[in-house]
């Protein structure tokens, strides 16, 4: 979910009432599901909004650490946090400045949260950080549009209407780009549109995928 930099408590409403459920209709489930698959021992999420990826986690995964700063949001993940068989530990805190030490989990996890994130490449220096040497990334997240057109659409609704209309969302970010630039080496990326439809969305392409952090930190310029 969201990483604003203010709360946003009408939008995390509406997306908690209405646009999560929307996406959990459309098939996001499978999606979750697909991203998490696989993981073990402690994780962290991060902008974990209202708990929707908690029920996906397999029960290989020991403790899961969900980070969100929208209290809205965050008092929802608690909520869902005590119906999910995984232990689950909520923190108020945003990506760009995690609250812990270097190397302190196995994994993590960015689930439609780093559209949304004030610094995406702080966020991501911070996972590489926390993670330890050899550690996942998860992420799903929507992206950069295939063609220029809406490329160009893109880059008009971030510079006016949508950040501040849905949380501080951004459609056009090259996430997988600053991913690879965060010091992680891709393994696995599928792009994908979501959800399907015939009319062409700015928010549409998806990527999910795996990185793997080195075994050296990774310092940026």
């Amino acid at each position: 979910m969201t990483q604003p930099t203010r709360p946003h408590p009408i939008f995390a409403r509406v997306y908690a009432g209405f646009a999560g459920p929307a996406l959990e209709r459309a098939g996001m489930g499978e999606h979750r599901t697909r991203l998490l698959a696989g993981l073990s021992g402690e994780v962290v999420e991060i902008g974990a909004g209202n708990g929707l990826n908690f029920p996906h986690y397999p029960p290989e995964v020991t403790r899961i650490v969900a980070v969100e700063p929208e209290p809205t949001l965050r008092a929802r993940a608690v909520e869902q946090g005590r119906a999910t068989s995984v232990p689950v530990e909520t923190q108020a805190a945003r990506a760009e400045r995690l609250p812990f030490p270097d190397a302190s989990f196995d994994a993590a996890v960015a689930c439609l949260t780093l559209c949304s994130v004030a610094d995406p490449r702080a966020a991501l220096a911070e996972l590489h950080r926390v993670l330890r040497p050899g550690g996942q990334l998860r992420f799903l997240e929507h992206v950069q549009a295939r063609t220029p057109a809406m490329r160009r659409v893109q880059r008009i609704l971030d510079a006016t209407i949508w950040p501040p209309l849905v949380g501080g969302c951004h459609t056009g970010r090259d996430t997988e780009t600053a991913i690879a630039a965060a010091g992680f080496t891709l393994t696995t990326v599928d792009r994908f549109d979501f959800p399907a439809s015939r009319v062409p969305l700015p928010a549409a392409t998806h990527i999910l995928g795996t990185a793997v952090r080195g075994n050296g930190p990774h310092t940026t310029a």
